[in-house]
Parts: C-alpha cells; sequence; structure tokens
C-alpha cells in the first residue's frame, strides 16, 4: 500500500502479524497494571477482571465492568471499525471485484471471533453463573443462539451493502449516513431493552445530532455529485479530442499489483490530481464498480438500506447476550459476551459466503461476472482484505464487550467510525478534493455535529448492575 505510509507497512501479512501482537501485548499490560491499587479513573481500574485465576499460569477471564472499561473499549473498537472500510475501498479502487474482496474478508472476520472465543470466552474455570465458551455449546441456549444469529444476518446484509454504496457516494459520506441511521433507530431500541440504564435527556440529544448528520451528509454528497459534473462537462469542453464522460476508454488502465507502487491514491507527480477531471475519469476507468451515469438516487438508496440493516444487529446481539424476553428457560445461563459473539460471527460468515459466491456468477450493478475459480487465483490485494477482516473482527468484539457494561445504547457511540473514515478518504483518496466552498462548508458541518453527537453519547453511559 504505497500512500505516505513507511515502507515497513507495505505488506498486508506484517500488518496482520503486528495488529494481532499490539493487541495481545495491550491485555498483557492491562493485566500487570491490574496489581497496583490506583483511583477509579487510572488505566488499571478501567477494566475489571473476574476473581478466577486460570490454573498455574495465573491468566484470568477478562470481563469488562466499569463505565471507564467500556469507553476504553469503545475507542479501540471505534479505531478499528473506522479503519477496515478504507482497506476494502482502496481494493475497490484498485479493480478488484468486491465478490473476491468480500470473500477473503469475511473467513478473517470469523477468525477474529474465534480467536476472541477461545481467548476471552475460554480463560478461567467454568461456572455455572459464568460458563466459558466451550461449556456453552452444548448448553439447551437456543433462543439467544438464534437472536445471535439473527444480528450476524443484518451485519452481514449491511456490510455488503456499504461495499457497493462506497463506489457511489464514496466512503465518508457512506460511514456517516448509515452510522448516522444505526444510532437513530439502534440506539432508541437499546435503550428501552436495558432498561433505560442511559441517561434519556443526554442520549436523546445525542440521536438528535445524527439525526441532523443524516440530513447534512446527503446534502454533502449532492453537493460534491454536482461539483463532479461541472469538472467532466468542463473537461469536455476543454479537451482537444472532446474527451468526456464518454471518452473514459481514452486513458490507460493500470493492472493492479498489490506489492507494487504504481498506486492511483499516492497522488505521485505525472499522475492525476486528486480532485481533477482526469482523476475522477481515471479512477472509473480503474475500479471495478462503475458509476458513470448512476444517478444519486442509487448510492443514496444502498446506503440507506445498509443503515437500516445496521440498526438491527446490535439490538439483536443485546437480545441474545441478555434475555430480556426471558426465552430461555429457568436455570439456563444467558450467554456471554464471547459466546454470543462467535455464533453472531459464524452466520454472518454463512450468509456471506453464500451471497457473494452466487454473485460471483450472477452479479450486481453491472460489475463483472467471475467464478470461484477465479477468485482463487485472484492473490492482487488479497492480503488487504484479510487484514480488513480481522480489524473489523476485533472491533466488532470491542463493541460488544462495552455495551455489556456500560449499555448497548451508549456503545453505538463507536458509530463514530465516519470521523475516522473521513479521515482515511480525504487523506488517502482525495475524496472532496478541489470541491466547492458550499460542499466543504456542508462537510465541516456535518463533521461537527457528528462529533457532538458522539460526544454526548459518551456522556450518557450508565452502567449494568
Amino acid at each position: 500500500m504505497d500512500i505516505w505510509w513507511p515502507q515497513w507497512w507495505l505488506s498486508p501479512k506484517k500488518c496482520s502479524l503486528f495488529f494481532l501482537f499490539s493487541f495481545f501485548f495491550l491485555l498483557k499490560i492491562l493485566d500487570t497494571l491490574l496489581k497496583f491499587d490506583m483511583d477509579y479513573w487510572s488505566l488499571p481500574k478501567l477494566v475489571i477482571l473476574s476473581p478466577e485465576r486460570v490454573l498455574s499460569s495465573g491468566l484470568k477471564m477478562y470481563m469488562v465492568e466499569s463505565k471507564g472499561g467500556a469507553i476504553v473499549c469503545m475507542l479501540f473498537s471505534l479505531l478499528l471499525l473506522g479503519t477496515w472500510p478504507a482497506l476494502l475501498t482502496l481494493l475497490e479502487r484498485r479493480g478488484r471485484l468486491p465478490q473476491h474482496t468480500y470473500l477473503d474478508y469475511t473467513i478473517t472476520n470469523l477468525l477474529a471471533a474465534v480467536i476472541i472465543a477461545l481467548t476471552f470466552g475460554q480463560f478461567g474455570p467454568s461456572t455455572p453463573e459464568r460458563p466459558n465458551f466451550l461449556t456453552q455449546l452444548s448448553q439447551d441456549n437456543w433462543p439467544s443462539v438464534l437472536f445471535a444469529m439473527a444480528g450476524g444476518m443484518v451485519l452481514s446484509l449491511g456490510n455488503l451493502s456499504t461495499q457497493y454504496a462506497w463506489a457511489f457516494v464514496g466512503l465518508s459520506v457512506t460511514e456517516v449516513v448509515s452510522a448516522s441511521i444505526t444510532v437513530v433507530i439502534g440506539t432508541t431500541l437499546n435503550y428501552y431493552l436495558d432498561d433505560k440504564i442511559n441517561k434519556a435527556e443526554i442520549l436523546f440529544s445525542g440521536v438528535a445530532c445524527f439525526l441532523i448528520a443524516v440530513c447534512l451528509g446527503s446534502a454533502v454528497h449532492s453537493s460534491n455529485n454536482a461539483d463532479n459534473k461541472i469538472k467532466l462537462d468542463n473537461f469536455s469542453n476543454d479537451s482537444k479530442d472532446g474527451v468526456g464522460t464518454n471518452g473514459i476508454s481514452s486513458f490507460k488502465q493500470r493492472k493492479f499489483n498489490s506489492g507494487s507502487t504504481n498506486d492511483l491514491e499516492d497522488g505521485a507527480p505525472g499522475k492525476a490530481k486528486f480532485g481533477t477531471a482526469a482523476f475522477l475519469i481515471e479512477l472509473e476507468n480503474t475500479r471495478s464498480i462503475k458509476v458513470f451515469g448512476k444517478g444519486t438516487f442509487i448510492g443514496l438508496a444502498i446506503t440507506f438500506f445498509a443503515g437500516i440493516c445496521f440498526s438491527m444487529f446490535s439490538p439483536a446481539f443485546n437480545l441474545a447476550t441478555n434475555d430480556q424476553w426471558h426465552t430461555l428457560k429457568d436455570g439456563v445461563p444467558h450467554l456471554t459476551v464471547y459466546t454470543a459473539f462467535f455464533y453472531f460471527s459464524s452466520f454472518c460468515f454463512v450468509i456471506a459466503m453464500v451471497l457473494n459466491l452466487t454473485f460471483l456468477y450472477y452479479p450486481i450493478l453491472n460489475a463483472p461476472k467471475s467464478s470461484f475459480k477465479a477468485y482463487l487465483n485472484d492473490w492482487n490485494g488479497r492480503g488487504w482484505a484479510l487484514l480488513a477482516g480481522l480489524v473489523c473482527g476485533f472491533g466488532n468484539g470491542l463493541q460488544f464487550m462495552g455495551g455489556q457494561a456500560a449499555g448497548y445504547a451508549a456503545a453505538d457511540a463507536v458509530q463514530a467510525l465516519p470521523l475516522v473514515s473521513t479521515f482515511w478518504g480525504v487523506i488517502l483518496f482525495g475524496e472532496y478534493r478541489r470541491s466547492s466552498r458550499k460542499t466543504y462548508t456542508l462537510l465541516a458541518g456535518m463533521l461537527f455535529m457528528f462529533t457532538a453527537a458522539v460526544a454526548i453519547l459518551m456522556a450518557s453511559s450508565g452502567h449494568r448492575k
């Protein structure tokens, strides 16, 4: 990935190893610091561990129980969930088929859930009140399992939809609009499911800010789309050859190579500059999903559908872990976060595999047709797709760990991920470069309202008894 990152980061395999090492090294630091007695807001007490120890190893089962610990989980989740969309967007812009990318992504997304279940969910002795992961697999807890699987299904549909929406409306607007819809609907449902443990007057003020961000996000896309149309029309009029939106074939495509330094997004001298008509045409010529000539409505419709799907997965997961509807038999313990996350990710994996294998042979939105053999032979960018799955998987896991402690309504603050995604969109992909003052004003307003909403949602955090 040759943008402005150090040369060490060019290998996705090294990125994956570094990510896993950093994740577990962080947990080891927290475990060591817990030996010291410090005040409530100090790092050691941000994560509270259960009193059990694992045999002679001294390891404990990690259970986030404090408000501070939940906020730490949310912040790490925010960073991870805001980063993985940028990796998939990069591959689509380089011409890799979304079907291939999503098949790779979903494999390591499930792997992350398995790693969490076999570490956090398995360390420590199993008790009747808090059974470990393997013990819960054999218990009669199918009502909760079905809720977890339903959550995984809608998340898979939402993630799949956003992969196409990114091409039509850009990374920034897709994430802002879908996340805002998630908060407006999902946070309201979680508030009532969690027995109103969050402060309503603060919580719903944040929800209102998210709703305003939805409107501004739609306006940003409409304004930016109009800016791009003007650029392309002017380019067509000024070009000696009359090259416009109908002449994109005159630009030579670059063959995508995951390890090369010849990248569309690097903005190197001699290549089309970010935000210019030539850049837009070259991008259209390279990417796997062609968007010229498509209306604004298609991209926004896909984005809104994704937002509806995303708004359902957290309430479903909440029902799976807390059984508010009393569907479990007497004496059957609730699913732990780790067990529920395993079932959640497993069904997410099944849905993603079925749909994307179908889309290989019956593509949608004019994407190129492919085959399973072609997918197996497509190694260009596979490392980045696999890394994206790991990043998203651990991000979702941290979100649920924080939500179980402080309330899933407050945990929806991780929907601030568009703040991270917008950073990647502007810096790496040149979104909104050379746009009008109106577009910049709307973008600034959108991000301001979004930041305010996240801060307010964080302030509404409660504590689950």
